[in-house]
């Protein structure tokens, strides 16, 4: 369901919560699906001076990897990223919201979620210690480029965002991640 603000100019699209589900397949297994809503944000082109920002929460019953420490870690920021990143490429699959993602099908995106989107880039600071068992984040799409392939390298989609967490405790960690989308659908 999609509800349109008018007076704004945004566009505001809740948890798709079957789309979710679908998004956390992969990490149902390791019982590590941390992220539970995102409500998307979209206002204007986010290559002309748009916003598109994905609001979330999450939370970690459980450290999927190790004995609980007591605090989120380099490790759950990057497993939260990876769950925002996923479900906000999905969303403007489905949604036809941005490109190249408009022109993309759902059953494209599914063929390349886990073996062709690689973290390029990964930058994380962390202010203040955060518990990590029930917190808010958000993702923000800073910059996509897209590139056809030629004779000397394959076709290429660059995703940079910004992102960052924090609690009801005062726990505050952000960080920019870059993830290249090899293997995009033939335009």
């Amino acid at each position: 369901m999609t509800e349109l603000l008018e007076h704004t100019g945004q566009r505001v699209y809740p948890t798709d919560q079957e789309l979710l589900h679908r998004v956390l397949t992969p990490y149902r297994a390791k019982r590590c699906e941390y992220l539970t809503s995102i409500e998307i944000t979209l206002s204007g082109d986010p290559l002309d001076g748009g916003r598109l920002v994905g609001a979330c929460t999450f939370e970690i019953p459980e450290s999927c990897y190790i004995d609980d420490t007591g605090h989120f870690n380099s490790v759950e920021f990057n497993i939260c990223f990876n769950q925002m990143a996923y479900y906000l490429m999905a969303k403007a699959v489905k949604e036809s919201m941005i490109e190249p993602f408009s022109r993309w099908t759902l059953e494209e995106f599914w063929h390349r979620q886990l073996g062709d989107v690689f973290i390029t880039d990964f930058k994380s600071a962390f202010r203040a210690s955060m518990r990590g068992r029930f917190f808010h984040g958000e993702i923000e799409v800073a910059d996509i480029a897209e590139w056809d392939g030629n004779d000397l390298r394959d076709p290429l989609v660059i995703l940079r965002t910004k992102c960052r967490y924090w609690d009801e405790h005062g726990g505050d960690s952000h960080g920019e991640v870059a993830a290249a989308i090899t293997n995009p659908p033939a335009i």
